[in-house]
């Protein structure tokens, strides 16, 4: 039998994430065409072209790297949603192990003037400690880890709020300025910003990022630690039995997964790209986005890499919508349903699955059907004729 190429998952996870992206474009501009069908092409075009509506090469190397700036995070929270997910937990919370990672790191900087470095270290033990508690909740008082994650994600966004408002500007509600008031904790950039002229937010959150997905990965398939939190993941009860601590892999897991979404917090606000508002009142998208990055890359970490920036780039595209003919909440709209369809993935790859499987007992059944059906000339009698 010929081997099907649509039953490599690598395959179905591209086709699946193509076509949630496409359905996702296809429906934004629906929607633009009801709005006002005159812009609707030149709409959704902008948001798909991002920093190439600049005519010019070196601005487009500008925004291209702001573009950049922002991924680094939502591959971070990405890939914390990965690993949980992966062990059979779905870490709603990093979005709180995120704030916990901006109040600190951010804290560690303006308060106490720390640098880079133990300002990084600091957001991911803030992740830490939330992703232990819900991991403790789960292993010890059978608390779901979705409940304990959402409650503490606005627990940790309103102490974030009160933490930074001791190191907020006197006439504003943001923080201070990073480079302003302590530069030894903006990331150092290693001479990438040179790539995207001069942009200085790009730095070593960039390829730290990408590591940290290489590190993921070779973890989760090439270690026996590895291993053990899958099959902990799948059936929790069987890999007791071979011995292995599932309480322990539980907290380990949502442990490790805080600390990925901490660490995400602290490469965006240590550039110096943002100031947290001290008014925030909703817990920031980063988070949440994580979750279509996740899905969008087929759980899979290299994936991952690709599906934050093209949805990062998406949501800065969003900003290039002529607020003239559509309001301004139009380009987190589209956004948002872009965002919302690639939450479909694995849908689409379970329906490809059924489809395939089908077809090959159609064919089974027809091949078996053929073989126990006699040949024309099985009843001709050609011998009695003689």
């Amino acid at each position: 039998m010929k081997k099907n190429i649509l039953k490599n998952d690598g395959v179905q996870s591209l086709l699946a994430s193509l076509i949630c992206i496409l359905l996702g474009l296809l429906i934004g501009f629906i929607v633009l065409l009801f709005i006002n069908p005159s812009g609707a092409g030149e709409a959704i075009t902008a948001v798909i072209k991002n920093f190439l509506n600049y005519s010019k090469a070196a601005t487009q190397a500008k925004y291209l790297g702001n573009t950049l700036v922002k991924t680094a995070p939502l591959l971070m929270c990405a890939l914390s949603i990965l690993f949980a997910y992966k062990v059979g937990l779905f870490n709603i919370g990093a979005a709180g192990q995120y704030c916990a990672g901006v109040a600190l790191s951010l804290y560690a900087a303006l308060a106490w003037g720390w640098g880079w470095l133990p300002c990084m270290l600091l957001a991911m033990l803030g992740g830490m400690v939330l992703g232990a508690i819900s991991g403790l909740l789960k292993s010890y008082c059978n608390v779901n880890e979705v409940i304990s994650g959402i409650m503490l994600n606005w627990i940790v966004l309103y102490l974030t709020n009160m933490l930074l408002t001791n190191v907020k500007e006197a006439t504003s509600p943001y923080t201070f300025v990073l480079a302003h008031k302590n530069p030894s904790a903006i990331l150092p950039s290693l001479g990438i910003g040179s790539l995207f002229n001069n942009n200085g937010y790009v730095g070593l959150a960039l390829p730290l990022s990408v590591l940290a997905a290489v590190a993921v990965w070779v973890v989760l398939e090439k270690t026996r630690f590895g291993y053990e939190l899958r099959a902990t993941g799948n059936n929790k009860n069987a890999a007791k039995y071979c011995g292995m601590a599932e309480k322990r892999n539980i907290i380990l897991t949502l442990v490790i997964s805080g600390a990925l979404a901490g660490l995400g917090a602290a490469m965006l606000y240590l550039t110096g790209y943002e100031q947290w508002q001290c008014s925030t009142s909703s817990v920031p998208g980063m988070g949440f986005n994580g979750i279509a990055a996740a899905f969008l890359g087929g759980l899979n970490p290299f994936g991952t890499i690709l599906a934050s920036f093209f949805i990062q780039h998406i949501t800065a595209g969003g900003a290039y919508v002529d607020k003239s003919m559509y309001c301004v909440q139009i380009s987190d709209l589209i956004s948002s349903l872009i965002i919302y369809l690639c939450g479909f993935v694995l849908f689409i790859k379970y329906a490809m699955n059924v489809g395939i499987r089908k077809r090959e007992e159609k064919a089974t059944l027809k091949e078996k059907e053929q073989s126990e059906t006699p040949p024309a000339d099985a009843n001709t009698g050609k011998g009695g004729d003689q």
